[in-house]
């Protein structure tokens, strides 16, 4: 029976465990939460309501489906990084306000390369009283406070403070307003969510490195614990090295590159970049010349343009009278019915133990021989290895071995490992939106996947959004750990590339249904490309890496001639 009531005081939310809470209409979600913040597995920093991301200080006014978002998730993660920076920057500015922080690339320990301009280099004087002063305020749990003022406004406030970095970002700013954030009375812009106050990071430290200092953080998978910091030198050489290519290009953040491309500097942009790309790739080519190597072995985490960069590659050898044989590691797996199993009992396809390493160990062994050698062919539909070509190397011809277990020392045979040259290739972005707000490489990378699968497999947006968290943990396992390995590493990263893709990928985003799991990461995707003006796709060169992903390259189908 209908009846006219007066509208209840109290309010409902249900939890995914089953758990449905009560609470005044207006409390904020994380008040709803602390009842329950025991049973979950790492600390709450955000929530989604009714498959909306929110804040913890969002009011609960009508009954909700509410999931906690905590430091052990992508989201809970990124919130959590990014509240550290806001506290650390606004610490950095109190402390020094002469000096500029801005915040580098990632470290794969967990942690932020933080660089200091405008002021001497910090000492470990400096650093202890950041430090502590970052402690203290986060004893005191200051709130973080959320505003939402006029976009005009916003660029009035960093214009009297002298942000360049935020000012030529913010004029290209479609939306008439800015979210802003503030601590004791200073303001930034962080783009995206955070935590409600300084209590919630307690997990950090500070250390000096190479002339700057990292910020530690917790990774996901130990979120209330800091890792010992890795020494990884080649990788931070390559992140050096693409800074080099941006100052080349007088481009130090998106605000400038939107800058550069609306003035009718994308082709130059574009021309400088591929230079930049095939002059890397004459050198490795040189490199791999002078040591004789016999195999070359080139990997990388999913979308960094393998593909592409071993067919650039394979050109620069056949220019210096080179002909590598590619062999094809897809080709040494095994059956699938004796393929490993992951820790849920479903085929672990990128487990080095998924390949027939004794018979590529074999193979490679007759071949650098010179004896004839028939390869296998595996058949993806029928999941079982096949007989394929029968091949025989010429006198010195090398193998180029494309594959994500390149870098693992158990792929080739220890005979011929001091004469392998081995390249790892991923997108090591470091153009950021401004000083203080990163590029993800891997958010590069999956906009990339998002619009290849689309064109070439028929996949939605929603279908690659959905495979990336395991795509992610095979890096973690099976890549990542053997980076260092490489000889050299190739950065596929090129500044233009999120204003050539966005154009494609923006539409495929859009299309993810508000009602999935995938839809935040789909909205969290397309805020972070409004801040690119859009490039002219046809500017990209046929042979370009960013080809490989949005389509047209000339070396799709490019073999080497055998002989």
């Amino acid at each position: 029976m209908i009846q006219i009531t007066q509208t209840d005081p109290n309010v409902q939310i249900h939890l995914p465990n089953g758990i449905t809470l009560t609470g005044p209409r207006g409390t904020k979600v994380g008040e709803f939460f602390a009842k329950v913040k025991d049973d979950f597995t790492a600390p709450i920093v955000a929530a989604i309501i009714n498959n909306e991301i929110h804040e913890l200080t969002y009011p609960i006014t009508i009954e909700s489906n509410c999931h906690p978002i905590t430091m052990d998730t992508a989201d809970g993660a990124r919130i959590y990084r990014r509240s550290l920076v806001f506290l650390l920057e606004m610490v950095f500015a109190q402390l020094f306000p002469q000096g500029r922080l801005n915040i580098d690339h990632s470290v794969s320990s967990g942690g932020y390369y933080c660089e200091v301009t405008g002021h001497k280099p910090l000492s470990q004087r400096d650093l202890d009283a950041l430090e502590e002063r970052m402690k203290q305020l986060i004893e005191e749990d200051h709130l973080f406070e959320r505003r939402e003022v006029p976009i005009q406004d916003a660029i009035e406030y960093f214009a009297q403070r002298g942000y360049k970095d935020k000012l030529q970002l913010f004029k290209h700013r479609r939306k008439e307003y800015l979210t802003l954030y503030s601590l004791n009375g200073q303001m930034d812009y962080m783009h995206g969510y955070m935590v409600p106050s300084t209590g919630y990071l307690k997990w950090f430290g500070l250390k000096l490195v190479n002339g700057g200092f990292i910020m530690q953080f917790p990774r996901r998978h130990a979120p209330t614990r800091l890792e010992p910091l890795g020494n990884y030198p080649k990788l931070l050489k390559t992140f050096r090295q693409y800074g080099d290519w941006l100052e080349t290009l007088h481009i130090d953040n998106v605000g400038a590159l939107n800058d550069a491309i609306l003035s009718g500097r994308a082709d130059e942009i574009v021309l400088v970049s591929e230079a930049l790309h095939e002059q890397h790739f004459s050198h490795i080519a040189r490199q791999i010349a002078e040591k004789k190597s016999r195999i070359i072995l080139l990997a990388g985490p999913s979308s960094s343009g393998k593909t592409t960069s071993s067919r650039r590659l394979a050109v620069q050898l056949l220019a210096r009278g080179i002909s590598p044989f590619p062999l094809e590691l897809d080709n040494y797996f095994v059956d699938r019915d004796l393929t490993p199993l992951d820790e849920e009992g479903s085929p672990d396809f990128e487990s080095i133990e998924a390949l027939d390493l004794q018979r590529l160990t074999a193979d490679i062994e007759k071949l650098l021989s010179g004896e004839k050698v028939k390869l296998p062919r595996y058949n993806f539909k029928s999941g079982r290895s096949e007989e394929g070509d029968v091949i025989q190397l010429k006198d010195g011809q090398p193998i180029i071995l494309e594959g994500i277990h390149g870098m693992n020392p158990r792929l080739i045979p220890d005979l011929w490992a001091g004469t392998a040259f081995r390249i790892y290739v991923s997108a090591l972005t470091q153009l950021n939106l401004d000083r203080h707000n990163r590029v993800s490489t891997t958010d590069t990378r999956l906009i990339r996947r998002i619009v290849r699968d689309a064109r070439e497999r028929g996949y939605s947006a929603q279908d690659t959004i959905s495979r990336w968290e395991s795509v992610r943990r095979g890096e973690k396992r099976h890549i990542f750990p053997y980076q260092e390995n490489a000889d050299v590493m190739f950065n596929s990263a090129l500044v233009f590339e999120l204003p050539a893709l966005k154009s494609m990928a923006e539409p495929l985003l859009r299309q993810v249904p508000h009602h999935s799991p995938e839809y935040i990461e789909a909205r969290r995707l397309l805020a972070f490309l409004e801040w690119f003006v859009s490039l002219d796709a046809s500017l990209v060169p046929a042979n370009s890496i960013v080809c490989e992903f949005m389509g047209g390259s000339s070396l799709k189908n490019f073999k080497i001639w055998r002989g």
